[in-house]
C-alpha cells in the first residue's frame, strides 16, 4: 500500500477515535496502537511510531482545517468543534475514482465464501456509489431510499472483543436483564461475535458455571480485556453451534421437527427468503402449502412466525402450536 494510502487511511481513523463519545481524550499512543491495528492487524509498534502520529495530526490541521486540540487536564486530544469530522470534507474527484474502484473489486469477491453472509451489504454499496457519479451527492436521496437502520449501541466494543477472541483472553463486563433490568458483573471467555436483526451479540464461555452463553453488546458496559489467558483446552465450533437456530438461540434444547402450512402468497416468501437451511418444501396443495424445517424453538422463531399473521399455521410440534395460540389469544385480548 502506498504511504500516500496509508497516510489518508490514518487520518480517518484519527478522526474516528477523537470522535469516540466511549473512549475520549486519547492519547498520542492510543491513536498509534488504533492506526497500527485497523492497518496492520497489530499494535506492536514496528509499523507506525509516535512522529508519524504528529506529523499526521499536523497534516489534518493544515490540509482539513481539522480543530485538533490537546488537553492538559484530560492529557489527550480532541476536537475543539465537536461537530467536526473529516468524513464531511468533499471528496476529490481522485477519492471518487478510488472508491468505485474499490466497490469494483469488493463485487469480484461476493461469492467467495467467505464473503457471502456479507452479499447484500456488497451489493447496497455498490448500488450507492455507482447510483451517481459521485457517491457522496445528497440529492440522490430525493429520488432513490436505501433501507437504512436505527442504530444500537455496543458495535463501540467490536474491536475489543476481537482482541479477547484471538488471544483467549478473559473480559469483564457489567450486564443489563432486559426483562429485570437488573445489572450483573459478568467474567467471561469470548468465542464469537455475531450479527442479528441489526444487534451484535458475544457468544462466550463462562469458566465458573462451565457453560456457554449470549450476551447483547447493546446491554453491556464497563468492558474490561484483562491480561488473564484461558490456558484449559476448550474445543468450539459456530457452525455446529448454531447449525438448527434461528436467530441467536442456539444448543440449549434438542431440534425438533416443525411443520408448517402457509398460504399461497406466503409460499412465495418463505421459498424466496427460507426460515433456515433445513426448510423443504414436502406438499403443494390447492390453497396452501406444507414445509418442513428442523430447528430449536425459540422466541426468535415463535416472532417470525406470528409476522406471517393468519398466513402461516404451526401443524407440528404441538407445544409450539399451543403456545403460537396462546400468543394469538394474548394479543386479541390486547385489541378488546
Amino acid at each position: 500500500m502506498s504511504k500516500i494510502k496509508n497516510a489518508q487511511l490514518r487520518y480517518r481513523v484519527i478522526d474516528r477515535s477523537l470522535r469516540n463519545p466511549y473512549k475520549p481524550f486519547p492519547t498520542k499512543e492510543d491513536l498509534r496502537q488504533a492506526c497500527e491495528e485497523a492497518i496492520f492487524g497489530s499494535s506492536e509498534g514496528t509499523d507506525i511510531c509516535d512522529s508519524t502520529i504528529e506529523k499526521d495530526m499536523f497534516a489534518m490541521r493544515m490540509e482539513f482545517d481539522a480543530p485538533i486540540k490537546y488537553s492538559k487536564r484530560e492529557k489527550g486530544y480532541y476536537y475543539e468543534d465537536e461537530n467536526y469530522s473529516i468524513d464531511k470534507i468533499p471528496l476529490s474527484e481522485d477519492d471518487i475514482e478510488a472508491i468505485k474502484f474499490a466497490t469494483n473489486t469488493l463485487m469480484q469477491f461476493r461469492d467467495v465464501s467467505i464473503f457471502k453472509q456479507f452479499g447484500f451489504a456488497i451489493d447496497k454499496i455498490f448500488d450507492r456509489v455507482h447510483i451517481s457519479n459521485n457517491p457522496t451527492d445528497d440529492h440522490v436521496e430525493n429520488y432513490v431510499q436505501f433501507e437504512s437502520m436505527p442504530e444500537t449501541s455496543g458495535s463501540e466494543y467490536l474491536p475489543e472483543f476481537l482482541k479477547a477472541i484471538k488471544d483467549k483472553l478473559i473480559v469483564t463486563f457489567r450486564y443489563t436483564n432486559f426483562s429485570s433490568g437488573k445489572q450483573k458483573n459478568r467474567r467471561v471467555l469470548p468465542l464469537l461475535l455475531k450479527e442479528y436483526s441489526n444487534r451484535w451479540y458475544l457468544i462466550c464461555y463462562n469458566p465458573e458455571k462451565e457453560r456457554i452463553n449470549t450476551f447483547g453488546l447493546d446491554r453491556m458496559d464497563e468492558v474490561v480485556v484483562t491480561e488473564e489467558h484461558f490456558l484449559d483446552a476448550f474445543d468450539f465450533n459456530p457452525d455446529h453451534y448454531f447449525k438448527y437456530s434461528v436467530g441467536i438461540t442456539a444448543n440449549e434444547t434438542e431440534p425438533q421437527m416443525v411443520e408448517l402450512k402457509v398460504d399461497k402468497t406466503g409460499s412465495k416468501y418463505l421459498q424466496s427468503q427460507p426460515l433456515h437451511q433445513s426448510q423443504k418444501l414436502v406438499k403443494e396443495g390447492k390453497n396452501r402449502d406444507t414445509f418442513t424445517l428442523e430447528v430449536i424453538i425459540s422466541e426468535e422463531l415463535k416472532r417470525i412466525i406470528l409476522s406471517y399473521g393468519s398466513q402461516l399455521e404451526v401443524i407440528k410440534p404441538r407445544k409450539l402450536r399451543e403456545e403460537i395460540q396462546i400468543k394469538i389469544s394474548e394479543m386479541v385480548e390486547n385489541y378488546g
